[in-house]
């Protein structure tokens, strides 16, 4: 088989999202009536009709998400998708790694909604506003952006959080210490060095207090081995045992996502085709600007899911 399925992260959310699966499939409603249940809101209600400030929290953006991801999936298996059957390996960027997860059977919807909402709470206050900030890095190599984190750590942390390929690399850690990273990546020659408009530091050493709460909500439920393998955030590389799946998933909360070498080792094993199933098409794009020898495939409408069943068989 060549096919991977791939879950979106935090971004990919808009109002709306869901809300047309939810009134074409009967199981797409099933599984956003479940997640709404598992956390005691009306979760589906604020991904339909917003407001966009509430659906943006982190708190509510990644089951909101995850949701999505899940709706589609289970319209496709009541339509006779078998994921063991028709795809070789499932990953997700940062949150998205939960919905890959789900989907292959190591969690529950309902654990796994619960576990983000604990995610985002968690990241959220484990760094006071206004502390931490991210930056995006356009145009250097990792190594370079490497030896400027390092150069600008003088002033506090700073990383790389995401290498999502075609030349775009993020960073991480206190405020004082990422502003001067992106001046130092200007300097530097970056094509651009932009300051992102996010609510915490992610994916660094700052969200220790958020790696510990997911050490303790974890060890809490229940986790099975994937029916398919998962390609980890923190490893780009597959893994499949539960209690390995679990401690990588709190190591994702500190290290850095990296994206680019999971579509590139996609693509040196055989995987030809990337489906992106739930809400955007955010992975589809990154997967073309890493890899073209792999296609991303977007599916987050009921045309998308007919045109799916039908390519795969």
């Amino acid at each position: 088989m060549s096919v991977a399925f791939t879950f979106p992260g935090q971004g990919s959310q808009a109002v709306g999202m869901g809300k047309e699966l939810a009134d074409t499939f009967p199981e797409a409603r099933a599984v956003f009536q479940e997640v709404d249940d598992a956390l005691d809101q009306k979760l589906s209600a604020i991904m339909f009709d917003g407001p966009e400030d509430t659906l943006t929290l982190t708190a509510n953006a990644q089951p909101a998400l995850m949701a999505v991801s899940m709706a589609v999936m289970r319209v496709l298996e009541a339509r006779g998708l078998s994921l063991k059957d028709k795809v070789s390996y499932v990953a997700g960027h940062s949150l998205g790694e939960y919905s890959a997860l789900c989907a292959a059977g190591t969690f529950s919807l309902a654990d796994t909604a619960r576990l983000l909402r604990i995610r985002g709470n968690a990241m959220q206050s484990a760094v006071p506003v206004g502390e931490g900030a991210m930056a995006a890095i356009i145009g250097l190599e990792q190594a370079d952006v490497d030896a400027i984190c390092q150069e600008a750590s003088k002033g506090g942390s700073c990383q790389i959080a995401n290498d999502n390929g075609g030349g775009q690399l993020v960073i991480s850690g206190s405020k004082p210490a990422v502003e001067v990273a992106a001046r130092l990546a200007t300097d530097k020659g970056a094509k651009r060095a932009l300051m992102l408009s996010v609510s915490a530091p992610f994916h660094s050493a700052l969200m220790a207090p958020a790696a510990d709460a997911m050490r303790e909500a974890l060890a809490a439920v229940e986790a099975k081995a994937p029916i398919v393998p998962l390609i980890a955030n923190v490893r780009a590389a597959p893994v499949s045992d539960p209690q390995e799946i679990v401690r990588l998933l709190v190591e994702q909360v500190t290290g850095q996502v990296r994206w680019r070498e999971t579509v590139e080792w996609f693509g040196a094993n055989g995987i030809t085709t990337l489906y992106e199933v739930g809400s955007g098409k955010v992975l589809t794009g990154l997967a073309r600007r890493i890899d073209k020898s792999v296609t991303g495939i977007a599916i987050n409408t009921p045309a998308d899911i007919d045109n799916a069943l039908a390519e795969l068989g």
